[in-house]
Formats: C-alpha cells, structure tokens, sequence
C-alpha cells in the first residue's frame, strides 16, 4: 500500500475503460506540441493488460470488438482522440501513419507487411540507430489512414498474427510485446513561417493553387515535377515547406512470467526466458534514465532499442500497472509495483514548450 501512493492514480476493479482514459488524453496534446509520447501496459501475465490497452477480445478471435464502445481500451481511444484534436486544425496540414510491430523472442515483426499475394504476414526487420542518434526500422511498413475506422481495421489484421500460447495462468497469454505506431507529420514552412496549423489563410491559398493535397505531394515526391507549369505560389510553398514528426506510441506489453505458475516448457518456456529479459531491460533503461547516467543501455534489447525515441529524451512516458490482486501472485504483483516505482522517478527537467514558429508580419 505504501508503494501505491508514489502513482499518480489507483484504480480498483469497479471504475471504467471511461474513467481511466480521461486521465490518459489530457498526455494526447503534447504530440500537437511537437513531443514524442508513449503509453504502455505493464504487469504479469493475465492482469489485464491487452484489456486495459485494447479492450475485450472475443472468444476465438484475436481482434477486440468495437460493439461495445464503453469497453474500448487505451489504443482505440487515444487514436480516436488524435483525430479529434487534428480535426479541429486547418485541413491539408498533415497526415497520419499506422505501423504495427510486435517484439517476439527478441526479433522485430512487421505486421503489416504483405506477402507477393497481398497477404499480411509478419516480416521480420531490424532497428538501427540513425547518423542523428534516432531510431529507425528500415523497410517498415507504414500505412496511411484518415481516421479511426481505417486505423482500428489495420490493427485488427495485425493482431491476428501476433503470438499468442495457453498457459496454466491465462488461455490467451500473449508471447510477445505489441507496438502500434501512430506517425503524425506536419507540414512547417521554414525558420520564419508558422505550420499551416496556425495560418489559415496561407493553407486556403495553397489548397486553391495545388493540384493535389500536401500530404500527397510530400509521399510522391512531386510537388516540382508536375507536367504542367507550376504557380509561383507552388514554387514559393515546396522551397520553404519541411515536414515535422511527432510518433505516439502505444505498448501492450508481454507479461511477466513465472514459470513454476505458468508451467510452460519447450518453445514456450523459450518465450517466457526472451519476455522476461526484455521487461528486464526495460526496467535498466528506466533506472538508468531515473539515475542520469551518461549512458543508457537502450542497444541491451530490441524492445528498448524500438522505443529509444518515446523514452528517452523530452519525450513523455505514461506506464499503466496492471496488478493482480490474488495473494499467490504477491511476488509477481511486487515486482511489477517496483517497475512502476523506478518509472515514477524519470524526471525530465524543466522542458520547453515546443511550440511552432508563428509567421511575422509582413512575411
């Protein structure tokens, strides 16, 4: 009880999928501020994480169900949220990419990836760290979706690939850790122009000019190579136009496992040793984070070395414990308490608000 009261909030068994999310999407407007932000589940196997991440799973079926609205988990609902708040921004300013990805046995899955048929199938890729310092998954898909519906059908497909094992703990024990990726790019003009977000007026102008949309454009690589004559408002637009990144990461971790409860051997005995030196990992990256130390073993694990960008840095964390409340899974439980523990001491520093450059008059 004691650690308890170094978390922010405690839920018990009787509160809503509702009440937790609306202490969740306040996190949401710092993507529009141009920081990175991941949310993700953690907790021994069976605790409710998928619940808590993505909703209820139906009987046999992989993908969570969106007939009961009120049950949707974090994943749906931050997506449905991120469009929300962009809506409410000038239109032809952005877009937004999908990628699903699951860490299994310390090896990178594309879920999204399709076969020479048209079929998706997990292909495995690899994380590499960028001349900048960033991560990257060469070769990862990315797809782009207009709204929460072409979202949620993209990570239910994905979802049905991912790992899943009976154990003697949870029949749907999932043997991997689940990342769903949303990239939103923004359009920016230069060091002394605002985003399109904030001048409605220059995106009126080059909507009415443009043969096609920014996002578009940007993709196909052509915005100055049309057949036809481009305008002088065209030219001006693509010379000072740059694209700005935020990633909101969504993390439904694989759970903590003890293998005299969960009796597993052979492959899945394998599975449980990789999950738990991940979380592991996971766990050193944060303490080493918490402790400012001048080195941080993201490299230690493909799962850390995914999400350097969302972790590391200004970027914001938010860790949701998933505990079960039965004495035989003390051990368990207190481990995961002790998780949390060591994320709730990451201080950041004082940050900066990254807000855009506003256009100067006269510009």
């Amino acid at each position: 009880v004691n650690r308890c009261t170094l978390f922010l909030r405690v839920y018990n068994d009787l509160e809503s999928q509702d009440a937790v999310f609306a202490d969740v999407a306040p996190l949401l407007t710092s993507l529009l501020d141009g920081y990175n932000v991941c949310i993700m589940a953690y907790g021994q196997t069976g605790s409710g994480k998928t619940y808590t991440m993505l909703g209820p799973q139906l009987e046999g079926n992989l993908a969570f169900t969106i007939e009961e609205e009120s049950e949707l988990g974090i994943i749906p609902r931050a997506t449905q949220e991120v469009f929300r708040l962009i809506s409410e921004k000038p239109p032809g300013s952005y877009w937004v990419e999908v990628s699903v990805v699951e860490v299994y046995n310390n090896e990178i899955f594309d879920l999204l990836a399709k076969d020479s048929y048209g079929k998706m199938s997990g292909v495995k890729r690899d994380v590499v760290t960028t001349r900048e310092g960033k991560s990257d998954v060469p070769l990862l898909t990315h797809v782009t979706v207009e709204n929460a519906s072409e979202f949620l059908h993209l990570v239910n497909k994905g979802l049905q690939l991912r790992v899943m094992h009976p154990t003697l703990v949870h029949a749907h024990s999932s043997r991997s850790h689940l990342v769903v990726t949303l990239t939103i790019t923004t359009v920016v003009f230069g060091d002394n122009f605002g985003t399109l977000w904030e001048d409605e007026q220059i995106s009126q102008r080059l909507n009415k000019e443009a043969s096609c949309t920014f996002p578009q454009k940007m993709r196909d690589n052509k915005a100055t190579s049309s057949s036809r004559a481009s305008s002088p408002v065209q030219l001006e637009a693509t010379e000072k136009m740059k694209q700005v990144k935020t990633r909101l990461q969504l993390v439904d971790l694989a759970g903590s496992e003890c293998v005299g409860m969960s009796g597993v051997t052979g492959a899945a005995l394998r599975e449980t040793s990789f999950i738990n030196r991940s979380l592991s990992a996971l766990a050193d990256v944060l303490g080493a984070i918490a402790e400012q130390r001048a080195h941080v073993p993201y490299r230690n694990s493909k799962l850390t070395h995914l999400l350097q960008d969302s972790i590391g840095g200004d970027a914001k964390l938010l860790v949701m414990l998933c505990i079960s409340p039965g004495q035989k899974y003390l051990t368990e439980s207190m481990q995961s308490l002790g998780f949390g523990t060591r994320a709730r001491q990451v201080q950041r520093g004082q940050v900066k608000k990254k807000n855009f450059p506003v256009p100067t008059k006269g510009k």
